[in-house]
């Protein structure tokens, strides 16, 4: 990444995740839907989505400003739209994830799922980018997010998204 080092991007994910569960502990605690994972999830999420647009912005100006060919031109044109891209891919997943979320019996299911596929797509968008870094450390938390849930064992929350 160019506006912050690569340590500075781990330490954000890994707070946002932090605080994501924190939030997430106490609803599950007051047996919430939505708990420790899916909080700490969409804070994850999020911190992503925010660090993706400040690196595309940084690009596009970088490109806008060394567009002295047709090639880079090109270029230029091609990355003024991707931050379009990443605006409908959070809407568009964010339409996907409410599609995984159900309610029966009076009881919200899958916002686990939910808010996975939504994370998902921020390491898409990452690894898209060519932000490595970031993917793999998104993937990372995330992975320990959801392994976490069977540590935790807490039973109010959605079981079948194990």
């Amino acid at each position: 990444m160019i506006v912050v080092g690569e340590w500075e991007v781990i330490l954000r994910l890994v707070l946002a995740v932090l605080f994501g569960a924190l939030i997430g502990f106490n609803r599950s605690r007051h047996n919430k839907p939505a708990g420790l994972r899916t909080m700490a999830l969409i804070s994850l999420g999020s911190a992503a989505f925010t660090l993706i647009g400040i690196e595309a912005v940084i690009q596009l100006s970088e490109l806008q400003r060394g567009a002295e060919s047709l090639a880079s031109g090109v270029s230029s044109s091609i990355n003024l739209d991707s931050s379009r891209i990443i605006a409908g891919i959070v809407g568009g997943v964010g339409f996907l994830g409410a599609g995984a979320i159900i309610q029966s019996r009076g009881r919200v299911q899958g916002m686990t799922s939910a808010a996975s596929i939504w994370v998902t797509s921020t390491i898409g968008v990452s690894v898209g980018l060519g932000l490595y870094v970031l993917a793999s450390t998104i993937t990372f938390i995330a992975f320990l997010v959801l392994i976490m849930y069977y540590f935790y064992g807490h039973e109010s929350e959605e079981a079948e998204d194990c």
